[in-house]
């Protein structure tokens, strides 16, 4: 596989990621009108919010174990059915025990009198589990269009139910349409969002079907302990991510100085923010997609290493270009949140330089995953959570969510050094790291550039905006005429 296979498969995998999180994004909007209180969108934002803890230990990385294991064609058909009956019957215990426990639980989660939220999610959380691993297997066979369409379907069809239940439902009771009432309830709109991504995961799982049905009559006891000692490192890694990203959002009201009110009011400007820097990992996450199955495929060939390094130079070079187009036309793109939220636009080009490094950091950590090292990883993830939770601590009462911002960016910056270091006696590969680092310091300068002419001319904002483009036009090309010139040659 080449690196222009591997920037055809992450355009693939990016048009439902891009799509989906785009549209994820839209219906905030229109949850926050047609709910009646805030506290239903409270109830969404809390369950939603869990999902992402209980799925990581749900599938406790399976999939991941997937692509170590079943990389070889000879092995894959074993190691595929292995996982999958692994998935079957933990998650079947899991959802079980979820149902049967649900009133207890909703009442924990405080809404007790909704203990139907937590089956309906439990059964969410087992659907979209049971995807994971053929999911993976499309990846690993590189059918990146088979995948893209699958989860366009799964968003089509929750963004459908969605408008169907909140939206013509009840249009269609005043209008009088009587029939309405027999699938719609004006009391359960909260309940039509979990139901219309139930429907979504189930659609989903039958789509998979095909891969579903190559599930063989095999369990490889041996294999599948030897699965879950390289897994369950990862399962650390996942959740400290999830404290890298969620702790600053979650303590923000508890560790600033104001009431819960203003508080809260900067959570929203904060997390709005995030939301908007986040924009640049759309991409991140689409290469992922394509990049994990093609650093496991080219671990063993003869330039294996070289293509790993340079896979990682191309992904610097677009996140630098990425990172910089937003910086310049940081004007146009602050109209994708509301003018209330603009006051916390400082924090962007932190969380953008953050976002960044996340992505090379995903690079650098594939080593212990190729090497079966994963409880270095899970060391290392471990020490970037305790360094996000205690710098948040004591930057956060000082400096608001503007420390929050910096501890990310200094989080993130570790973990690029952490597994940069401990990578490079496991698995050297020879990365470029003065030509990295030289597409981000020159984006920081062409942007740098942008300020000063801004601030010495006082020009509209139309030809600001016309100077910016010309500037990451310029970038842009002496960036990819670089790549032509790369010292590791072209994989």
């Amino acid at each position: 596989m080449s690196i222009k296979q591997l920037a055809g498969e992450t355009a693939l995998y990016g048009l439902s990621s891009i799509i989906g999180r785009l549209l994820n994004v839209l219906l905030v909007p229109f949850y926050t009108r047609v709910l009646s209180t805030t506290a239903e969108y409270g109830v969404v934002i809390d369950l939603y919010a869990a999902s992402a803890f209980v799925l990581v230990v749900l599938s406790y990385r399976m999939e991941s174990a997937f692509f170590r294991f079943g990389t070889p064609p000879g092995d894959r058909d074993r190691v595929y059915s292995t996982g999958m009956w692994s998935l079957v019957l933990t998650t079947s215990a899991a959802v079980s025990a979820l149902m049967i426990f649900s009133p207890a639980i909703a009442s924990a989660l405080r809404y007790p009198e909704h203990p139907e939220y937590v089956c309906w999610f439990a059964i969410i959380l087992g659907l979209d589990c049971l995807s994971e691993l053929p999911f993976a297997r499309l990846r690993m066979e590189q059918r990146p269009m088979r995948f893209a369409a699958i989860r366009l379907v799964n968003i089509g069809m929750n963004i459908g139910m969605n408008l169907f239940w909140l939206l013509f439902c009840p249009w269609a009771a005043r209008q009088g349409y009587a029939w309405v009432h027999a699938v719609w309830s004006p009391h359960e709109a909260v309940g039509y969002i979990f139901l219309s991504n139930l429907m979504a995961s189930a659609v989903t799982l039958l789509l998979l079907w095909p891969q579903l049905k190559r599930i063989q009559l095999m369990f490889d006891v041996a294999l599948w302990q030897r699965m879950l000692v390289y897994a369950a490192p990862l399962i650390v890694v996942s959740l400290s991510g999830i404290v890298d990203e969620m702790f600053s959002r979650a303590m923000l009201k508890y560790l600033l100085p104001g009431n819960t009110r203003d508080n809260l009011a900067q959570l929203g400007i904060f997390g709005a923010n995030y939301k908007l820097a986040a924009l640049i990992s759309l991409f991140t996450q689409a290469y992922r997609y394509a990049a994990e199955p093609f650093f496991f495929r080219n671990a063993q060939a003869d330039h294996g290493l070289r293509h790993h390094a340079r896979a990682t130079q191309w992904f610097t070079a677009a996140a630098a270009v990425g990172m910089l187009g937003m910086l310049l036309f940081l004007d146009v793109v602050k109209y994708f949140i509301a003018p209330q939220y603009w006051s916390g636009l400082h924090v962007v080009p932190i969380l953008l330089m953050a976002n960044v490094l996340l992505g090379v950091y995903y690079n650098f950590s594939a080593w212990y995953r190729l090497k079966d090292r994963t409880a270095v990883g899970a060391g290392i993830s471990v020490a970037g959570a305790v360094l996000t939770v205690g710098l948040n601590l004591v930057l956060i009462p000082r400096f608001g969510y503007t420390g929050a911002a910096w501890v990310t960016l200094l989080c993130y910056a570790f973990l690029c050094i952490a597994t940069w270091y401990t990578g490079r006696r496991h698995y050297p590969v020879p990365y470029p790291l003065r030509t990295m680092a030289a597409y981000i310091a020159g984006a920081w300068a062409v942007y740098a550039l942008n300020l000063m002419l801004r601030a010495a001319s006082s020009v509209p904002l139309s030809v600001h905006l016309a100077l910016g483009g010309a500037l990451w036009l310029g970038f842009a090309w002496s960036v990819f005429r670089s790549l032509k010139t790369s010292p590791i040659g072209d994989c």
